[in-house]
């Protein structure tokens, strides 16, 4: 099967052409002039040059395939370059839609996120209205809905190895968010963290499996985890201790209104709004899918010490 893959040079995307190569699949891997050595095993792969707006070049990824991946997605924007929710989730996954279907694709896969809906933040309605218009497509399609993704980042932005770095390593005390005035539950909202192998191998799994098609199916770690118990995780991975106290939510907002548009202020308004919400589902497709999540704990995040061991284990079973 020759798979159209868009995102194959992320975080996630290196995972996915790990799981179509273990398959037997053969990924077509759209990759930026330039970026081509960011694609992995891409002696293995087809690789075309060019970018979400050069309609032949999402022609050509596209031409043979049998399916398609839509897998790129952004975490904060960045108007003055460009980088924006609505452009990469909603206007490119639109036109690969459409590419898609001019090339006679019958199967098409989107990465969306728990969460998503049409009055939410703009992050949360872009990738709904992308999920909308690939419904009314031609197409037999799965919308996948994952929780916060967790696994070793290949040199990559990672929700854990954020965590650590900008949280646990800082000499500041960790924050305890809670909404409103009263501190009493500060901390106690709650996700569900989910693998990354495991994100991949449901994609994957999913493109032969009819019981998917035409469906939206979230995809969370076996257990959801507490704002306090993630910390504390990932404290034990990397061997520090770390004083929590409660932060009120209001106050992070007012400063991230006047912050968050700087690249190295870590959070954004919006980021702090859906922490808030929570994000927990369950992880009733990987049964369908017939995979065993991983969960999240100190056993699972040993690659925050140890960057290079989960991934040395990685290439091992691409091998």
């Amino acid at each position: 099967m020759r798979v159209a893959l868009f995102g194959g040079t992320g975080y996630v995307g290196s995972y996915l052409i790990d799981a179509l190569l273990q398959a037997g699949m053969q990924p077509v891997v759209l990759a930026r002039p330039g970026h081509e050595s960011r694609v992995r095993h891409r002696h293995s792969c087809d690789v075309v040059g060019g970018d979400l707006e050069d309609t032949a070049a999402l022609d050509a990824v596209m031409r043979d395939a049998d399916a398609a991946i839509y897998n790129i997605g952004i975490l904060r924007e960045f108007p003055e370059r460009d980088i924006t929710f609505e452009e990469l989730h909603y206007r490119a996954a639109k036109r690969i839609m459409r590419s898609a279907e001019r090339a006679g694709v019958r199967r098409f896969l989107l990465m969306s996120a728990n969460g998503v809906k049409a009055q939410g933040t703009p992050y949360q309605e872009s990738k709904f209205r992308a999920e909308q218009f690939l419904s009314e497509t031609s197409m037999d399609w799965t919308v996948f809905r994952p929780s916060v993704i967790f696994g070793n980042p290949r040199g990559r932005n990672e929700f854990a190895t954020q965590l650590a770095r900008d949280i646990v390593a800082s000499p500041l005390p960790a924050p305890l968010f809670f909404g409103g005035l009263a501190p009493w539950n500060a901390g106690e909202f709650a996700l569900s963290p989910v693998h990354v192998e495991d994100v991949a191998s449901a994609f994957v799994n999913s493109l032969n499996t009819a019981e998917t098609y035409g469906e939206i199916l979230a995809l969370g770690g076996p257990r959801s985890v507490s704002w306090r118990t993630i910390l504390q995780h990932i404290c034990s991975a990397v061997g520090r201790q770390k004083t929590m106290i409660p932060v009120p939510a209001l106050g992070v907002s007012a400063v991230a209104a006047l912050l968050d548009r700087f690249e190295s202020f870590p959070i954004t308004r919006d980021q702090i709004q859906m922490l808030l919400e929570g994000n927990t589902c369950g992880d009733g497709a990987f049964a369908l899918l017939d995979i065993e999540p991983k969960p999240f704990d100190a056993e699972h995040l040993k690659y925050l010490a140890d960057p290079n061991q989960e991934q040395q284990t990685c290439l091992k079973n691409a091998a």
